[in-house]
Parts: C-alpha cells; sequence; structure tokens
C-alpha cells in the first residue's frame, strides 16, 4: 500500500508540474520586434535576464530590457501596431500590445499602419536565416513569378513609398516591412534594391549585412 500510495502521489506530482510548463509555455509569448538598436542594451526575463539585445530579434511577453545611457531601442508591437522609441538611461518591460516603464526616460510612441506590424512578424526567422546562412539548392534560387502581380505586392509597393517618405533616414521599418511581402510572394529578384538600401541606411549593423548578404546569395544561386 505503502508503494502505491508514493507511485500515486509520484504520478500526481508529475501531472501537476507538465501542467505548470504547459501554462508558462503558453504564457511565453512574441509580442513584437526590436527594429532598431544603437549601444549596448540588455533584456531577458528570471535567470536569463542579461542577454545582449540584437537588431530584429523577437520580444517576448515579461522581457526586461535595460539601456543605459545613451543607448537607443525601438520596439514593434504586433498585436496593433504600436512603435516605441527608447532612449537610455531606461528600464522597460514588454506586455502583450505595449511596453511597462519601469523606470528613466519614457517612449516616443507611433503607429504603424494596420498591415506592416504582422508582415513584419517574420523578419526574426529571416533574419535568423540569413544569419545561419540559408539553405539555398539548386532550382531554389531567386525569381520572379510569372502573371499579374498580386494586389498585396502593389499594395506594399505603395505603402513603402508611404511609410519611407515619413521615416528618419536611419530607420529600414519600410525596407523590412516590404521585403517581407516581397519574400512571402517569391519576388526574390525585387528583394535586392531593398536590401541595399537598408546597407546605406545603417551600413554597420551587423543583422542588416546579414540579411543582405543571404538576398545576393539567393539571388546568385543555381536556377
Amino acid at each position: 500500500m505503502r508503494v502505491m500510495k508514493k507511485l500515486w502521489m509520484c504520478l500526481a506530482l508529475c501531472q501537476i508540474l507538465a501542467g505548470s510548463a504547459a501554462a508558462l509555455a503558453q504564457d511565453v509569448v512574441d509580442v513584437g520586434l526590436v527594429n532598431q538598436l544603437a549601444g549596448r542594451v540588455s533584456y531577458g526575463a528570471g535567470a536569463n535576464a542579461n542577454m545582449t539585445a540584437q537588431a530584429f530579434m523577437k520580444v517576448r511577453q515579461g522581457d526586461r530590457f535595460v539601456l543605459p545611457a545613451y543607448a537607443s531601442l525601438r520596439l514593434v508591437y504586433f498585436r496593433n501596431g504600436r512603435q516605441e522609441s527608447w532612449l537610455g538611461p531606461a528600464t522597460l518591460r514588454a506586455g502583450l500590445q505595449g511596453s511597462e516603464l519601469i523606470s528613466g526616460n519614457p517612449p516616443t510612441v507611433s503607429a504603424l499602419p494596420a498591415s506592416v506590424p504582422q508582415k513584419m512578424a517574420r523578419i526574426p526567422d529571416l533574419v535568423q536565416g540569413a544569419r545561419l546562412g540559408g539553405v539555398v539548392v539548386r532550382g531554389g534560387g531567386a525569381s520572379r513569378p510569372s502573371g499579374p502581380v498580386p494586389a498585396e505586392v502593389e499594395q506594399a509597393k505603395g505603402m513603402y513609398k508611404a511609410m519611407r517618405a515619413q521615416a528618419s533616414h536611419e530607420d529600414v521599418t519600410p525596407e523590412l516591412y516590404l521585403i517581407s511581402v516581397l519574400h512571402e510572394h517569391g519576388y526574390i529578384d525585387d528583394m535586392a534594391p531593398m536590401a541595399e538600401e537598408m546597407l546605406k541606411r545603417q551600413p554597420e549593423t551587423p543583422e542588416v549585412r546579414e540579411l543582405a548578404k543571404w538576398v545576393q546569395m539567393r539571388i546568385r544561386s543555381p536556377r
């Protein structure tokens, strides 16, 4: 009886732990991305609270960012297009649709057009693929699909022009948005001008260089 009782207690404990882990996993949500970064900014949560932030990385609910003096950070939230520009010193915590100011300077807030944030949600995966060198196989190179240009691509090009006219010189959010749409529809060749534009605006950003190199690799690969 004692053995059975201990066994049942172990099983019950395992179920509780499994349920807690599942709940925790559900609570960890990708809520946005870092679309501009300058200086050494740390981020994270719990035991991993002192990692170095990188441009175009995903932001998860509960991430805590610490900006020293003169560092800057811009976040885009996927759900509502909220864009926050932070200047250190500041400490903040990411929520579902915006950041909580913990200390320091409050952000400057703007809003992206409604169709932009969900497209930009794909950027971290593209950048990660570029960082890993990507996988290009014969027949998988650049192309321009035949037939009429999809309405979404035409609309994205128009949106890009409007965003570019309002963005600051070093802001590559418009290029990131259009690259995401072009990649989704297979217009790889058309991504090259956007990658070059990003390099002009942020030549010292490693992630921009990696993304531009990956685009060129796709274009030059065997078809």
